[in-house]
Formats: C-alpha cells, sequence, structure tokens
C-alpha cells in the first residue's frame, strides 16, 4: 500500500505499462489530488488510481477519495474489497471511469460485473501478495475458470513477474497481468534498499499467511513478525485481532519501507519474490518482460507447424 506514489506509477506508466497510484496511501482526499497532479507532471501517460475497500474500525472517507479521483479527471480505477465498494463504483461508471476490480475467485468477480457494472476484472490468485481471499485457489486453475465463464475482459494478477508468466497468461485468456511485487523491487520504488536486497535473497517459501483464523487471510514476507503472530494464532482456544494488533499496525508495516528493518512489523510481499533475481528500472523490467514473452510464444509456434507425428 505504502509504495504506489507518484514517483512508481509514473514510472511504470512511461515504460509501457499502467502505474497505479494507491488511494489510501494518501493520508486525506486532498494528499491524493496533490499526488494525482504530481504524477501528472512526472507523465503524459496513462495512469490509474487504486481504492481498496477492507473492514475498518475506522473507515476511511471512501466517497471523498473517490470525488478526488472524479474531479481529477481519472479514466481508470482499480478497486477491491468488499460490497462496501459498490457505491463508489456507481460513482466512477456515471462519471464514464473504466473499472477493473479485484477478485479471487470467479463467482466475486461474477457478481461483480452483474450488480456493480465493473468493466474488467484482475483475477488475483493464491499466489498474490496481500489479501488472496479464502478459498485458496491458484492462479493457473482460477484463470482457466475465468476464460470458461467471465463475459468481460480479465487481467492476471497474483505471483507474475516475469515474461513466460505473462506468456501463460495470455493463453490463459487474459489481457495481460498485474505485477505488484515485482515491481516493489525497482530502481524507482520508493522502498528501502535493504527490502529490495531481502527480496531478491528470497524465495518462493519465504512468505507467510497471517489473520488465517480470522477469516481475512493476507500474505506478508516471512520475518520475525510475521511468525509471531501466526504463533498466537496457532495458540490453543484462538487468538483475538486485539492479540495481534500491535503487531500488525500499518504505522509499523510503513517504517520497514523507511527504514529498511526486514523485522520492525509485517509487510506485503507475495510468493513472486522467489522470481525476482535483480534491481532494474521499470523501463527494462517492462521491456525484458515483453521480449521474454515474445520469445516463448514464438518459439511455441513450432508445437503447431511442420510434422504432426505424435513425439509421445
Amino acid at each position: 500500500m505504502w509504495l504506489g506514489l507518484p514517483q512508481l506509477a509514473s514510472a511504470v506508466s512511461n515504460a509501457g505499462g499502467l502505474g497505479i497510484l494507491t488511494g489510501l496511501t494518501q493520508p486525506t482526499p486532498e494528499k491524493l489530488r496533490e499526488a494525482i497532479r504530481e504524477t501528472r507532471q512526472l507523465t503524459k501517460k496513462p495512469f490509474a488510481v487504486n481504492l481498496t475497500f477492507l473492514p475498518s474500525i475506522n473507515p476511511p472517507p471512501y466517497m471523498a477519495y473517490a470525488k478526488v479521483i472524479i474531479e481529477e479527471g481519472i479514466k481508470v480505477v482499480e478497486t477491491a474489497g468488499s460490497a462496501a465498494a459498490a457505491p463508489c463504483i456507481a460513482e466512477f461508471k456515471e462519471a464514464g471511469i473504466y473499472v477493473i476490480h479485484k477478485c479471487t475467485t470467479v463467482r466475486h468477480a461474477q457478481a461483480a460485473v452483474k450488480r456493480m457494472g465493473v468493466d474488467m476484472i484482475s483475477v488475483d490468485g493464491f499466489e498474490c501478495a496481500g489479501h488472496p481471499g479464502e478459498d485458496d485457489l491458484g492462479g493457473l486453475v482460477l484463470l482457466a475458470r475465468a476464460a470458461e465463464d467471465l463475459k468481460v475482459p480479465y487481467i492476471a494478477s497474483g505471483g507474475f513477474a516475469n515474461g513466460r508468466q505473462l506468456a501463460a497468461a495470455l493463453a490463459l485468456g487474459a489481457q495481460g497481468v498485474n505485477c505488484g511485487t515485482r515491481f516493489q523491487c525497482t530502481v524507482e520504488s520508493p522502498m528501502h534498499q535493504n527490502i529490495k536486497e531481502a527480496m531478491v535473497k528470497a524465495t518462493e517459501n519465504d512468505t507467510e499467511l497471517i489473520f488465517r483464523t480470522m477469516h481475512n487471510t493476507a500474505r506478508v514476507y516471512k520475518n520475525a513478525v510475521a511468525k509471531e503472530v501466526v504463533a498466537i494464532e496457532r495458540r490453543p482456544g484462538g487468538a483475538k485481532f486485539s492479540d495481534i494488533q500491535h503487531l500488525v499496525s500499518g504505522a509499523r508495516g510503513k517504517k520497514v519501507y523507511e527504514n529498511g528493518d526486514i523485522d520492525a512489523g509485517i509487510w506485503t510481499c507475495g510468493m513472486a519474490t522467489g522470481l525476482i533475481h535483480d534491481i532494474p528500472t521499470c523501463a527494462d523490467l517492462v521491456k525484458n518482460i515483453v521480449q521474454e514473452a515474445e520469445t516463448i510464444i514464438n518459439g511455441m509456434t513450432k508445437l503447431t507447424t511442420g510434422s504432426r507425428q505424435s513425439h509421445l
């Protein structure tokens, strides 16, 4: 959440992707307005704004954030979360904004299209950073199911980091890929260098699932704090959120990115970290992903040309 700032969003857009500002990274709607305007100074390319709706004791003023997004002429919005998103999505649609909604199951995606009229689905597999839902559906099956049942375009999200995966996503019917964890680890990412280097060293086994017992699962980097949270959740009799609240506060997680201490708090990280081996610029990353995907796709034409004799 803390990394979707103008410097990264603009770099992704300038590289040929769709950069996304995370709306709630900004403490107030007016600060979001400033971030949108700053991003426009850094890129002339399209960019989007994310607005995520999650359970909260003190929910932010979502409609005020939505109003700023509309007033500033944003053309694409990414939404995620509960039915609380519906009123804001209705306002976005009324303003002619293209809405991409994140879903972790096909049934939720179908409901979002039918009830809220979203334009595109971001199909979020279990490998993703953040909240993968409670059905534990991996991307391979989930995307294939989306191809069977969805009547709107969709992009693939959760665990994507390279061109080979982009080629696979396209084969599974997606229009593209959403790469959150991979872009955390770029030159332009406003994350401390220590954390970037930790991600390069990490494997696909270095994430942890927290909040499982509270039915609000989140995938984070497997550090000392995440392990402590899981241990508390597994105590006989279970745990209440108040038992771990001091460990999982957003303020502690923000310090990780700012100070470079991997154990300062919990921080979002997907399984794609196992596929991260360098810290490139956004421009180089996008170029490499596209080139690798093209090479893979072109190479696969050999499977459908020439001799059709079975090699099994």
